[in-house]
């Protein structure tokens, strides 16, 4: 069986939600991953992504990188249409509605993020795109 620390995509969601995050929330590099499930803007298809988070209080915290690639990934494309979410926090699955970090917020949760993955920091030098950090507050 592969290792939890080695999956990606549809298989680390599938095996977080088999096993309610046992087997997929604690990942590389000692972070923490939550499946966030958002609806298609075309489609109306739900689509569940696993994406390393922070708390932040009473909120959670990811960030939209896509790898520092030109264009958002299509979870956060989906949230800015229609943000209310499902988000699964190792057996914890709930509703709750996203939005983006304000200016004023953002450096802070930002700093955050760096901490559990120093590594957006290069994906945001490698775009020019604001890479925003989207708060999922329960609903």
């Amino acid at each position: 069986m592969t290792s939890a620390m080695d999956l990606h995509g549809a298989a680390h969601v599938a095996r977080y939600l088999e096993t309610d995050g046992a087997d997929g929330h604690d990942w590389r590099r000692g972070t923490s991953v939550l499946l966030l499930t958002t609806t298609g803007r075309r489609t109306g298809t739900e689509r569940a992504s696993a994406l390393i988070y922070r708390e932040w209080g009473d909120a959670y915290l990811v960030v939209a990188s896509n790898g520092g690639a030109a264009a958002p990934p299509a979870w956060f494309v989906n949230l800015t249409a229609d943000p209310e979410v499902t988000v699964q926090v190792r057996a914890d699955r709930f509703r709750a509605r996203a939005r983006v970090a304000t200016a004023e917020e953002k450096p802070a949760m930002w700093a955050a993020m760096v901490e559990a993955w120093p590594d957006y920091d290069s994906y945001q030098a490698r775009t020019d795109r604001e890479i925003p950090v989207v708060v999922l507050e329960r609903a």
